[in-house]
């Protein structure tokens, strides 16, 4: 009897209703001779809402305690679908990420899995049992409880799919797979058969919001197919794996696009070894993420940074910078938050000539100016202005013929 992991996010387990829906769906699978372990998040908006009363008792709350309160969220989600299996006949328990063996670090709100014991899931499941595991949670070496951090469910699952060697892990959510752009962007967006790990890290990375990057990786790391699929209708998923073909389909395989881009530019920074790092080590230290970084050429000794991070952690950027600038002997620093990204992934273009050189163009012919350009071996990405984001990702899913339904 083989073993699948199966996954619920938060919209698919908001009401007794849909808990009841999900409930006939493990069924289904159950019936079908598979082994189940299914991973919940909270129900709805349940985790936003415990924030909000956190930081309504208290403007500072315990990074401690609040992981023990999120935790919550997972908990009543498992329980209460336990109880609709029970009610339906079949035998089923729920546990806790501790209960389930999910050891962590001791990172609150942002903690990494350290080890898996697996012992009490095998246990239940030798007695028939199907095994729900409140998703998102672990418990540190101290018996502290930590969250995962946002999409920690997503991480939960394929690690428990991997440590007891499912044949899959299958993530069910609002989406009945993997598009070419967000079609909610574009309803011409063309559902994926099938995409690979690096491709789906790609795109989860620069835009697309299907599931956590963390959870991708420990996919590839550890073999284990993923299944994106929706919880509302039997419509076939999107199989994130490693084998894909590579002869028989577009080399482009999805159109990335991001708006929360901020750009900042340190204009006259002295070109001496060590500047760069007097500048990047404080964001750093400031819990600041930096993306894309470009710097020009030395002219007269001196030469102009830009780097892009998240609006939202633009001032907090702009208060570390500034005075960085003014000691190094720098010029202004300069900002602009009203930016967005668009790019093209796919595997097949690291040994295709021309794919730069088509993005470039049908953007030009749109009259889309690039601010920056960042590119990986399967992914190219443009700065652009936030207001032409929809029209570029509209121009390049027509440009690499992403709506046609060809062989993939």
């Amino acid at each position: 009897m083989s073993l699948i992991v199966q996954k619920y996010g938060g919209t698919s387990l908001a009401g007794a209703r849909k808990v009841k829906n999900v409930a006939r769906r493990i069924i289904k699978t159950r019936e079908a001779g598979h082994q189940v372990v299914i991973v919940v998040s909270a129900m709805g908006d349940t985790t936003d809402d415990l924030i909000k009363m956190a930081y309504q008792i208290n403007e500072f709350p315990n990074k401690r305690e609040l992981d023990v309160l999120l935790s919550t969220g997972e908990v009543v989600s498992s329980t209460l679908l336990a109880m609709a299996l029970h009610g339906m006949g079949f035998p089923a328990i729920s546990l806790s990420g501790a209960q389930a063996g999910i050891k962590t670090d001791a990172t609150y709100s942002g903690a990494r899995i350290t080890d898996i014991n697996p012992a009490r899931i095998l246990k239940e499941l030798e007695k028939d049992n199907i095994v729900i595991v409140a998703g998102f949670q672990g418990i540190t070496d101290d018996l502290d409880v930590t969250t995962l951090g946002r999409g920690g469910s997503d991480t939960t699952a394929v690690a428990l799919a991997a440590i007891l060697k499912a044949e899959r892990c299958e993530r069910y959510t609002d989406v009945d797979g993997i598009y070419t752009t967000d079609p909610r962007f574009l309803p011409e967006a063309r559902k994926l058969k099938e995409v690979s790990y690096e491709e789906m890290l790609e795109m989860v990375t620069y835009g697309f919001k299907a599931i956590h990057p963390r959870a991708i990786e420990l996919g590839e790391l550890y073999g284990v197919p993923i299944l994106v699929a929706s919880s509302f209708n039997d419509n076939p998923g999107t199989l994130i794996h490693k084998e894909v073909s590579m002869e028989i389909r577009n080399k482009v395989r999805g159109i990335a696009h991001d708006l929360d881009v901020a750009k900042i530019t340190v204009v006259g920074v002295p070109d001496r070894p060590g500047i760069a790092a007097q500048i990047f080590v404080p964001l750093a230290e400031a819990g600041i993420s930096v993306d894309t970084i470009v710097q020009n050429a030395s002219i007269n000794n001196t030469t102009d940074l830009t780097f892009t991070v998240a609006k939202s952690q633009l001032d907090i950027a702009m208060a570390v910078v500034e005075p960085i600038a003014a000691s190094i002997g720098a010029g202004k620093c300069a900002s602009d938050s009203k930016l967005g990204k668009v790019s093209i992934i796919g595997s097949g273009m690291q040994n295709a000539p021309g794919y730069a050189a088509r993005m470039f163009d049908a953007l030009s012919k749109e009259n889309i100016n690039i601010q920056l350009i960042t590119t990986s071996e399967i992914r190219i990405t443009c700065i652009i202005e936030e207001a032409l984001v929809k029209d570029a990702v509209k121009t390049l899913h027509r440009a690499f013929e992403l709506d046609k339904n060809g062989k993939e």
